[in-house]
């Protein structure tokens, strides 16, 4: 370890997981430039705003809200962001049912919502959670927040793991729902989790139940007061404050090297930023791969590693309120697995696809002008390996919208003021996602722990990652945990800076 003088810092990206690392390194003593290729800061955590319209562009709630408060404690300050917790957490609507399930956090509620489909449901949720809730507290210290330096190092953190688990480990997700619960309906709302890191219940290990019990059990979900883009704005106040320097529409294309150590970042227009260490806040394994030029990474290989489903988002300004919506629907068709299986490798879009509806509005009224609702829906798609030319988006939009109106009763497009399609075309462009991946590497077993790509790089010692594609994973909270992996790994190698 060692104790120097200012050191300088360089962030490329301004994501959720830049902005923290910023904040960590700040108050360590770096000097820190945070260099965005986008016109503003917060990566996916961004925000779009049309005629008095305000959109979360990505994130629209947040959990394990603890770890938020840990990084403002953590550079001695209170979380000056608003948080309200969510009770119901959300609502589905299946095919060809008229019922909006209410999928409620208090289990009594959830119990009487489900009475009639899947009797004694508080029993066997009880249930369910209790395992789920036992591998998330043995592994959260132990495995998720804790940095690994090989595969040897992870297996034997992995030992300190209960061996009861292990089964959790070589099952899918979809087999424990099933095992736990007798109604299709049931299985698949505590299956949806999966979609939140970007896969399907019968590709994501059945490890990530412990997600179920995160949202129901343990901290729930939470909503930002005045639109999730507040994080941002927070962190970017202090970050202001504290001398950060912030460099926008600007592209890291390449690098320069010697003696073993990394000596600048070249930029799209040519000019080179020197700094005594770099944290890149991009895609962990596309920037080795497009940047570094690794033939571990090459696209070839990055194309058979398994990626999170693509973004395919619209954001709509809609004249009149659409009371059967809440602040967080899910519209789901028939045939789950049929579906899922198809999502990843189609080059066709369903006419009927599964969707993500978030309005913001019905909790911060003050994102949509009086007398009217802002509407982001998302849906998952096959990323640009399985289907490269989006030029069909505003069919595939108009069909997703002529859906929703459908199964809301509201005539949606007749009332539209504001429109905005964003393809995984658009959304490689903007955040550089590689293929267009929306949360980067997916969470088998191949590519979690030591064997996601490492947040220190492996032949530049000043060179480090942060962020949903190195470790831990994919989410906010995840990705606070990833800054503070990769802080302690600069303090360890750079110290504090007096």
């Amino acid at each position: 370890m060692k104790n120097q003088e200012t050191k300088t810092a360089i962030i490329i990206g301004s994501g959720l997981g830049g902005l923290s690392t910023a904040l960590r390194l700040s108050h360590l003593g770096y000097d820190v430039t945070i260099i965005e290729k986008h016109s503003k800061p917060g990566g996916r955590l961004n925000q779009l705003t049309i005629d008095g319209f305000t959109f979360d562009v990505g994130p629209s709630f947040m959990s394990m809200s603890y770890e938020l408060d840990e990084l403002f404690k953590s550079v001695g300050m209170k979380n000056p962001i608003e948080l309200e917790e969510l009770d119901p957490l959300y609502q589905v609507y299946f095919e060809n049912d008229p019922r909006a399930y209410k999928i409620w956090k208090t289990l009594s509620k959830l119990d009487e919502e489900f009475k009639d489909i899947e009797p004694n449901l508080t029993a066997k949720v009880e249930k369910y959670l209790a395992k789920a809730g036992e591998f998330f507290h043995d592994t959260e210290d132990k495995v998720v927040k804790s940095n690994y330096d090989n595969v040897v190092d992870y297996i034997l953190k992995l030992t300190r793991v209960p061996l009861k688990h292990l089964p959790y480990l070589f099952r899918k997700m979809w087999t424990e729902v099933e095992k736990n619960f007798e109604s299709e309906q049931v299985r698949v709302i505590f299956s949806l989790v999966a979609f939140f890191l970007g896969s399907t219940p019968f590709q994501t290990p059945a490890i990530y139940s412990l997600l179920n019990y995160t949202e129901m059990k343990h901290d729930g979900y939470w909503k930002v007061k005045g639109g999730m883009y507040r994080i941002v704005e927070e962190l970017m106040k202090i970050l202001n404050e504290r001398g950060v320097k912030f460099v926008f529409n600007t592209e890291i294309v390449g690098v320069s090297n010697s003696n073993g150590k990394l000596n600048s970042l070249i930029d799209n227009k040519g000019k080179v930023w020197e700094a005594d260490i770099f944290i890149s806040n991009s895609d962990a394994a596309a920037f080795r791969g497009m940047i570094l030029g690794r033939k571990k990474y090459s696209e070839e290989k990055l194309d058979k590693m398994d990626w999170t489903l693509a973004p395919f988002t619209i954001y709509l300004g809609v004249k009149g309120k659409i009371n059967s919506l809440m602040h967080h629907n899910y519209f789901l068709g028939s045939n789950f697995r049929g579906y899922a299986d198809k999502i990843f490798t189609s080059s066709i879009i369903p006419q009927k696809p599964y969707y993500y509806v978030n309005v913001s509005s019905k909790s911060n009224p003050e994102c949509a002008p009086e007398g009217c609702e802002n509407i982001f829906i998302l849906c998952p798609v096959p990323d640009r390996r399985y289907k490269s030319n989006w030029d069909d988006k505003v069919e595939i939009a108009n069909n997703i919208i002529k859906d929703l109106s459908q199964r809301t009763g509201f005539d949606i497009e007749a009332n539209t003021l504001v429109k905005e399609i964003y393809s995984p075309v658009d959304w490689e462009k903007m955040f550089n996602l590689y293929k267009g991946s929306g949360l980067g590497l997916a969470h088998g077993i191949n590519q979690v722990g030591a064997f996601r790509p490492k947040n220190k790089d492996e032949v530049f010692p000043n060179l480090y990652y942060v962020g949903a594609s190195t470790t831990p994973g994919t989410g906010l909270p995840m990705v606070i945990i990833s800054s503070k992996l990769v802080t302690e790994r600069i303090k360890e190698d750079y110290g504090i800076i007096q």
